[in-house]
C-alpha cells in the first residue's frame, strides 16, 4: 500500500449521499458529476424506479439460488425476450454483470485447443475471459486489422475467436468493426463483441455499433450491459439460440451465482423501453456530446463526437490526480484514471457525458478544464 501511495496509484471509496444523476452528493459537497457510465440519465428515472417498486412486491428481494435452481423467474424470462426483440437476435441470456458476462461467455465457448484474438485495448473482463478460457490469446495492436488479418492466417487451432470492444471504455474510439466482420469471414473466425459503451448510445434504436452499421445479424455473439446508459445492473448476450443455450449450460459466473433480482430484471425492462422509444433522449445526449467536443477541441485537445467518453490525457498518476482535485474545487466530479486501467504515461481525467447534463454543466466543465492550462 505505501508502494502506490508513493506512486499515486492508491485507490479508496467515495461513497455517494444521492442517487446517480448528473449532481451528486459526496462528502457534504454537491459535484457535477462527469464520471458516471448513466449515459441516458435513467438510473434515477421515476418509471424505472416504478417498475422495480412494483416487481418487490410481487417476486420479493433475493433470489434465493441460481437460475438453473430456483432462481429463475417469469421477470427474467419476459427481460430476455424484451432484449432479444430490442437487439434483433434469436435469443439473449442475462448475467448480473458485464464482467461476468465477458468472462463466463469466453469460458464456455473456446478452450486449450482453440486461439482468442484480441484488441489491446480491450476492457479487462474480455482480457480475464481470455486467460480463463485456457485457449491461446494472440494480442493485436489496437485496431489493426491488418495484424488481426496476420494473426488468423498464421495461428492454426480448432476454432477462432476474435474479441474486441466496440466502443472503448477509456478512449471513446469505435472499433472499425466492418473491417473486423471482412476479416472473420475471410478466415472462418466467430466473433464477440462488447456494446458495454455503445447500448443506448449509438445506433437509431439504442442497440449499439453493430445496428448503427448495419451489422447485427453479421457478428455472432454481442454483450451489453444493463448497468450504464440503462441505468440498472447486469448484463446480456445476445446470439443464436444454440449458443445461448451452450452458455447458459457452460458459463461458470451464470452456473455458480445467485440469480438476479426479479426487481432489477424488471426496472430494466422499462429501462429498454425508454431507451428504444424516447428519441429525444439520446438526441440531447448528443447534443452535450457535440458541445463537449467543440468546446475541448477550442481549448486545443484531440476531441470527436464518437461517443460520451472523452480522455483528457494527463500523462502521470499524481498529475492527474492533483487536476481532478483543482476541477472538484470548482464544483467538478471528474475522476483520475490511472494505471492498470490505462497505459503507463497516459493517467488522465475521463469525461463522460449524459443527456440530463445542461448546457450549463458542460461549459462548466470546459471552463474549469480552461482554468487547469493542461
Amino acid at each position: 500500500m505505501d508502494s502506490l501511495s508513493s506512486r499515486g496509484l492508491k485507490r479508496f471509496l467515495e461513497p455517494l449521499d444521492s442517487p446517480q444523476g448528473p449532481l451528486v452528493r459526496v462528502g457534504g459537497e454537491t459535484l457535477v458529476n462527469f464520471s458516471s457510465n448513466d449515459y441516458l440519465g435513467l438510473a434515477a428515472s421515476p418509471s424505472v424506479r416504478a417498475a422495480a417498486i412494483a416487481a418487490l412486491e410481487v417476486h420479493g428481494v433475493g433470489s434465493g439460488a441460481s437460475r438453473l435452481v430456483v432462481g429463475d423467474t417469469t421477470a427474467h424470462q419476459r427481460l430476455e425476450a424484451r432484449l432479444a426483440a430490442f437487439e434483433h437476435a434469436e435469443a439473449a441470456l442475462l448475467f448480473n454483470s458485464g464482467y461476468a458476462a465477458n468472462v463466463g461467455t469466453l469460458q464456455a465457448l473456446v478452450g486449450p485447443e482453440d486461439a482468442v484474438f484480441s484488441d489491446a485495448l480491450n476492457h479487462a473482463s474480455l482480457i480475464d475471459g481470455c486467460r480463463l478460457s485456457r485457449a491461446r490469446t494472440v494480442v493485436y495492436p489496437h485496431a489493426d486489422v491488418e495484424a488481426l488479418d496476420r494473426a488468423l492466417a498464421s495461428t492454426p487451432a480448432r476454432r477462432r475467436l476474435v474479441v474486441t470492444d466496440t466502443v472503448f471504455s477509456m478512449d471513446g474510439d469505435h472499433a472499425p468493426l466492418r473491417e473486423i466482420v471482412g476479416v472473420c469471414r475471410a478466415h472462418g473466425a466467430a466473433l464477440l463483441v462488447d456494446e458495454a459503451h455503445a447500448t443506448g448510445v449509438l445506433g437509431s434504436r439504442g442497440a449499439g455499433l453493430c445496428e448503427e452499421l448495419g451489422l447485427s445479424s453479421a457478428v455472432d455473439v454481442r454483450m451489453g450491459t444493463l448497468s450504464k446508459a440503462f441505468g440498472v445492473l447486469g448484463a446480456y448476450i445476445c446470439a443464436s439460440r444454440p449458443v445461448a443455450e451452450l452458455v447458459l449450460n457452460r458459463a461458470r459466473p451464470l452456473v455458480f451465482s445467485t440469480a438476479l433480482p426479479a426487481a432489477l430484471c424488471a426496472a430494466a425492462g422499462a429501462a429498454v423501453d425508454i431507451v428504444e422509444h424516447d428519441v429525444d433522449l439520446r438526441a440531447r445526449l448528443w447534443r452535450n456530446i457535440r458541445r463537449f467536443s467543440q468546446g475541448l477541441r477550442s481549448l486545443g485537445f484531440a476531441a470527436e463526437p464518437r461517443s460520451a467518453i472523452f480522455p483528457v490525457i494527463v500523462g502521470e498518476p499524481g498529475l492527474a490526480v492533483s487536476a481532478a482535485r483543482a476541477l472538484r474545487s470548482k464544483g467538478l466530479l471528474v475522476k483520475a484514471i490511472r494505471p492498470p486501467t490505462v497505459p503507463e504515461g497516459t493517467s488522465r481525467l475521463r469525461f463522460c457525458l449524459s443527456a440530463a447534463h445542461t448546457e450549463g454543466h458542460v461549459d462548466l466543465a470546459l471552463e474549469g478544464l480552461r482554468s487547469l492550462r493542461l
